[in-house]
Order: structure tokens, then sequence, then C-alpha cells
């Protein structure tokens, strides 16, 4: 979404980087090009205006003249103003002190927000939480029916009393009590709610219809439905790619519906990203949720400081630990840890169980994505083929259990069998079976603290025991007879290997006859076997 902004103010700040101080004329340039890129983006102009005033302002202060680097200074200033314009912090979901707790959902046509029902209905579930999804979208075609399919797919369940409009028309079968029909969205909604009390449901999500502008028919039926339900939290589901538009969308939702939170769909597209800078800024209101892709996985809290970090190219590294956190087992990582610290064999069924878990946590382009830096491997994460690991683990799959905890006992026949088996040739059977043993061999080589082989430095890690020094070979004695009794008298001179108390080895007794005793104590002789 944001890779073009990304790229130019990554060059802005390479830029700056060859310089010690800054002059105004530097941060008047620097200014000037982060005002180009953010209107590139397609940023509304009133953000733009008060971003890089801001970003200027602080620029020609004393917090970057008496910097020691003034570049990383100016990315820190660039960065708090990015993180200041998208929302400042996080904001969550309010729950109601007494359930259910009511979430409407609203916006434009094709904005995303039958889709991001199921999703948010993932995400609380995940959570503990009991979401019912309420169709009351009846005007647009078999949108009850695609609620449904998303509902299936989250595992979250849906109340559509009123299959709406199929195939372009009203299929208005019902009534409540007699008081509406069930064609209406303001009584579906209502039932819905009663539905949960009646069930115990912990959340309702109410999916509501939408237009392809902003009419007066929309507006007046958003608000009919918000003041019949009195929702907790009122959602605005804006289309992240539609750029300037968004705001004047996201202003008229605001004075007709009043909104308490944003949710940006379609974060995954190419487009420049505008919207997601613009919105929470010109609203007021917070951005609290992103949708990142089509899988009812692909939704995500919204943390300003963690996408002010995507933008500027740093990465986002704590929303991959928490992600790693979700989809790895506790102790399937403590049995790693332990056969780590044995050194024990890493097998072909801890490579599965660790290729499940990352495919838990979405994908490996988007993972890669969050590491620093690789902005500038764009090109390389672009050509990533990801069905290469299913080739892999097509090729693990094939292989029976002792093969997978003795890869060294495969033999051509075994290789052949697995190759064909998967579906592949032999050769890439044999590419595989040597990269895993190098991966052996490399943790085993960490295991033991010699680090990663080619990359000196990195030894003494957790698993080094203390090793003690090689001992040293004892010199042959020397074959001059003259030579080799002087070598033992000044091995004896030295008391090497005597006794606790000094006494050299081999000497049971002192030789009284080297000693003076005309100063010991009369008597003390016998002491000394004279």
């Amino acid at each position: 979404m944001f890779n073009s902004l990304s790229d130019r103010l990554t060059a802005t700040f390479k830029n700056l980087r060859t310089k010690g101080r800054l002059s105004e004329s530097d941060v008047n340039k620097t200014v000037r090009d982060i005002r180009l890129a953010l209107l590139d983006a397609d940023v509304a102009l009133p953000v733009v205006k008060e971003f890089t005033s801001a970003v200027r302002e602080r620029a020609l202060g004393a917090e970057v003249s008496g910097a020691l680097n003034p570049a990383q200074q100016v990315v820190k200033i660039v960065n708090d103003e990015l993180v200041s314009i998208l929302g400042g912090e996080t904001r969550k979901l309010r729950l109601a002190k007494n359930p259910p707790t009511v979430i409407m959902l609203a916006g434009l046509q094709g904005s995303g927000k039958t889709t991001l029902a199921g999703k948010l209905g993932k995400f609380l579930k995940d959570q503990g939480q009991t979401p019912l999804l309420v169709a009351a979208d009846l005007q647009r075609p078999n949108a009850v029916t695609q609620l449904e399919v998303v509902g299936q797919r989250a595992g979250v369940p849906v109340f559509a009393p009123e299959r709406g409009n199929i195939a372009g028309h009203d299929a208005v079968t019902g009534a409540i009590e007699g008081t509406r029909s069930f064609g209406d969205p303001v009584a579906v909604a209502e039932a819905g709610i009663q539905e949960a009390c009646n069930k115990l449901y912990s959340v309702v999500i109410v999916d509501t219809a939408g237009r392809l502008a902003v009419d007066e028919n929309l507006m007046q039926q958003a608000a009919d439905i918000r003041a019949a339900i009195q929702p907790d939290e009122v959602l605005f589901v804006i289309d992240a790619m539609i750029g300037q538009a968004a705001v004047d969308t996201a202003e008229a939702f605001l004075h007709g519906v009043d909104f308490t939170g944003v949710v940006l769909s379609k974060l995954d597209g190419d487009a420049r990203g505008g919207a997601a800078l613009s919105v929470a800024s010109v609203t007021g209101r917070p951005i609290m949720f992103a949708s990142t892709g089509e899988g009812v996985k692909d939704f995500e809290v919204f943390h300003p400081d963690r996408m002010a970090s995507r933008i500027l190219d740093m990465g986002d590294v704590l929303t991959l630990i928490e992600q790693a956190e979700k989809a790895f087992d506790q102790r399937h990582a403590q049995e790693m840890e332990r056969k780590f610290l044995a050194q024990e064999d890493f097998t072909f069924d801890d490579f599965l169980q660790q290729m499940a878990a990352i495919k838990k946590m979405g994908s490996l382009k988007s993972m890669l994505g969050m590491m620093p830096g690789m902005g500038q491997m764009r090109a390389q994460l672009d050509a990533l083929d990801e069905r290469e690991f299913d080739r892999v683990e097509a090729m693990v799959q094939s292989m029976t259990p002792f093969e997978r905890t003795h890869p060294k006992q495969i033999n051509g026949s075994r290789r052949a069998r697995i190759a064909k088996g998967s579906g592949v040739t032999a050769s890439e059977v044999n590419a595989l079976l040597e990269r895993f043993g190098e991966a052996q061999k490399m943790m085993k080589s960490l295991a033991r603290g010699g680090g990663i082989p080619g990359m000196p430095g990195l030894g003494g890690g957790a698993g080094k025991k203390g090793r003690q020094p090689a001992p040293q070979r004892k010199k042959s004695k020397s074959g001059n007879p003259a030579k080799r009794a002087a070598e033992a008298r000044a091995s004896a001179a030295k008391g090497s290997g005597g006794s606790a108390f000094g006494t050299p080895s081999g000497t049971s007794r002192l030789d009284a006859s080297a000693l003076d005793t005309s100063q010991l104590p009369p008597g003390f002789e016998k002491f000394l076997g004279k």
C-alpha cells in the first residue's frame, strides 16, 4: 500500500545521512521532498500542510541543531508526526458492561463491510467472545448469502431472518409480531439484538447496506438503525484505495451517522495509501482496525506507531512477534529448545510442525515485509514463489516415518520413490536432503557455541558448555643424559606434583643431611631421623 511513499521518504533521508550539520536550506529541501511524496501518495492537502509545517518547525529548532546525528533526528521527527496524523495511540474496542456489545458497520457499497463483519467476528471469537452477525443489508443483491458464507468460514453464527434482495428482486416474506415487515433493515437489526439477548451472545455485529455514492436515503437508513439499536461502537469501513474521495466520504458519514472509529480495508492493494494518512486527521476519529487480505485471518488491530515504522521502512517487529506467539505452540517450542540444548538431531517431523506454524502466521511475503530494511529488497520479495514451500512439504509428506527421523538412510531407491510420490524430480529431493543436512550441522554448531559456519564472532551461545582447555602434550625427554639429568633436577626444585604440604612427589621424608641443625631446639633431631 505505502510502497511509493516509503521509497520516496527513504531516498530523502538517505541524502541527509551524508551531512554532519543541517542548514536551513537542507531542512527546506527535505520538507519540500516530503511534501511532494505525501501529495503523490494522494494525502489530503490540509493534512500535508499541517504535517510539513510541524516537521519544518521542529527540524529548525534546537532538537536537530544540537543532535549528534541530525539525519536520524529528522527521521525521528517525521516518525513522530506520522504517528500523530495516524491517530497517536492504539484505540481498542469498548465492550459494554452488560452484554451484548452492539457494533454497527457503516460505509459505501464495495468498501468491504460484509467481509469485514466475518473478520471482526473471527477476531472477537479468538479473544473468547461469542459474536453473532446480523444481516441487515437487504438491498444489495445476495448480500445476506455472502454474509452467511463469510460467517461459515469464520465459524461465527449469522442471524438472517430475511433473504433480502435476491438476483435483483426483493424477497420480503414475513413480519415481526405484526409491526414491521421483515424487509425493514431496522426491524432486522432490532430482532438480531433480541436474538443475542435470548441466546446469550456477548457481541452483536450488524452489517448494514451501502450505496455506490453518498445519498440521503443511505444516511437516513443508517441513522435510523443507529437510533433503534443504540450501538456501543459505530465502525466506518472505508476502502483505502479510493484516495482523496475517502476524505469527502468520511466527512459525510461523520455528519450523517457520527461513527466512533474507522476500519481501513484493502490495505494489501497497490494504491498510494492517502486515505489512511488523511481520514484520522480530518475526522478526528481513530483508525481501529486494518484489513489486509481476503482471508478471515487477514485482519489486525491498527497501531499508528507500527504503521509509521512500516512507512519509513523500519519494519514492524512487534506485530511479527505477536503473530508468532499466536501461531507457535508453546509445548512444541519448549521441546525444540530442549532438543537444541541437548544437541539432538532436527528431524523432518520438526520441520513439518514449523511449516504448519508459519502458514498460520499468514503470507510469507507479508511477514518478510515486516522486517526492517526489507523495502530495499522489494523486487526479491515480489519474485518469491510461495508455492515452493508446498512442493517441499509434499516431498516430506512422501517420506515414511522412519525416513523423516533418519534422513541419512534415504538411499537412491528411496529418493526415487519420494520424488515420484511428490511429483518432483530426484534432483529436487537430493537438493532438499543436502540443505536439510547443512541445517542440522548449523544447529549443532550453534548448540556447541561454535556459531554459524562462515560467520566469525558468533560463538559462545547459550548452549555452550564449559569446555576445559586441551591438555598440553608432555615434551619428550632429551636424548642427552646430562641434559636429561638437569631437567629432572629443575623439575624437582619446582616441587611440581608434590603433596599438599609441599613435599616433592615420591619423597616420604626430608633429607636431614642437607639441613643445618645447629639452630634447632634441643632434641629436635629425633624428628629428622638423625
